[in-house]
């Protein structure tokens, strides 16, 4: 045969379709930063044709399993979480699900939260030898201290690492929390970061009909903070920051979006303050972008997604240099860090800011263009990578196993 007349053609590779359990004790429409990101997590698992079986706690007694295409929910038994109502830890289900892991096994089981439904999830994987990754998205051992628990915080930290580490990974959103974490002794930890909403989050939803509604002219610079009303997030510096920006510029209004165990004494002691409570959707980027500055005092995050909302959103950050904020923030560039903890110098950045609207404004516009090159896609081909690895890892050593046993 004339070799001329050969033809090559490559072929795509075949990707590897998974069938993925995924244990959660949080999920939309609960609102919160664990259930946006787990809910776009299993989005962008599903736009990759891999099958999602989502195992959460019934979040009210009407709530019934959702069943799509390659999607179907296994609801479990749950308690409020003391402060948290709109929250359910799931109780212990560890032969449920055996018996349905048995039926139908799952090729990884991807557990987002530590409680007993998390707990039972880690043993029915590990009798059934189910490969098995965790995320890592809260700070339960800081949270101790805001609840009267501080002197619990040795055993939570003794619980989580165990707990994570009888996993085959855990994720993390950061660079800096993968090392804080290995220095703890974690092991296997894989950082997997976290995108936003670009379009949702934008400029252009700046609304001076909404401003109007909160008593604002369109020069009077809005100070905003978005999140759960709650101990954890270190409300106090924000009033702290708000009261020394009034003393340096009378006009400047707060806005506190969100809800939370903390509102009623803060609503009450603050009638200058905009409570606007929780929001949701475009109604919610509205709001972040008819803001000027965004406080955000919290220590206790493991990324913040608030913060990267903001900055899609054009405004000015001023936020701790940790977390979501020391991966994308530039200081004095596209927004500004205070020191870890550093009350004082948070409280300086906040009053210099506010006090010069043409340098908040560069703020949010180069805000805008950092958040632009943080894409979802990119964040959902990394966690499936990760869970393809854990399985690739768990095949290898199975077949070394075999090879030795033979």
């Amino acid at each position: 045969m004339d070799s001329g007349q050969i033809i090559c053609q490559q072929l795509p590779t075949a990707r590897r379709t998974l069938r993925v359990a995924v244990v959660t004790e949080t999920y939309p429409p609960e609102v919160n930063g664990v259930a946006m990101t787990i809910c776009r997590m299993v989005a962008g698992l599903q736009q990759r044709q891999h099958q999602i079986q989502l195992i959460r706690p019934r979040q009210h007694h009407h709530d019934s399993p959702a069943i799509q295409h390659n999607f179907e929910e296994v609801l479990q038994r749950g308690l409020a979480i003391p402060r948290y109502d709109s929250l359910k830890m799931g109780l212990p289900a560890k032969q449920a699900l055996l018996r349905l892991w048995s039926v139908r096994r799952p090729d990884i089981a991807h557990i987002v939260t530590e409680g007993p439904l998390g707990w039972s999830a880690l043993a029915a994987a590990g009798k059934l030898k189910i490969p098995c990754s965790s995320d890592f998205h809260t700070n339960f051992h800081s949270y101790s201290k805001h609840y009267g628990i501080g002197w619990l915080k040795k055993p939570i930290v003794a619980y989580l690492r165990k707990f994570h580490n009888k996993a085959d990974c855990t994720l993390v959103p950061t660079s800096s929390m993968r090392q804080d974490l290995e220095q703890h002794g974690y092991l296997n930890v894989h950082v997997v970061a976290r995108g936003v909403d670009t379009t949702l989050f934008h400029p252009a939803r700046r609304s001076g009909a909404l401003r109007t509604r909160w008593g604002v002219k369109p020069q009077q610079p809005v100070a905003l903070y978005v999140g759960r009303l709650a101990p954890e997030k270190n409300l106090p510096l924000v009033m702290q920051s708000y009261a020394a920006i009034k003393s340096v510029c009378r006009d400047a209004r707060l806005v506190l979006v969100g809800d939370g165990p903390e509102r009623g004494a803060l609503k009450a002691a603050n009638p200058d303050i905009v409570f606007a409570g929780m929001r949701t959707g475009e109604d919610l980027a509205a709001h972040y972008a008819s803001g000027d500055v965004f406080l955000f005092p919290s220590t206790t995050e493991t990324f913040g997604n608030v913060t990267v909302e903001a900055m899609a959103s054009g405004l000015a950050v001023i936020a701790y240099d940790y977390a979501a904020a020391a991966e994308h923030i530039e200081h004095g560039r596209n927004g500004l860090v205070a020191d870890f903890d550093n009350a004082r110098e948070f409280v300086d950045l906040a009053i210099n800011l506010v006090n010069d609207p043409q340098r908040t404004a560069e703020f949010g516009r180069r805000a805008r263009e950092t958040t632009e090159r943080i894409d979802w896609k990119h964040v959902h081909d990394d966690f499936e990578a990760a869970l393809l690895d854990v399985i690739a890892a768990r095949e290898a050593a199975a077949d070394d196993e075999t090879r030795l046993s033979a």
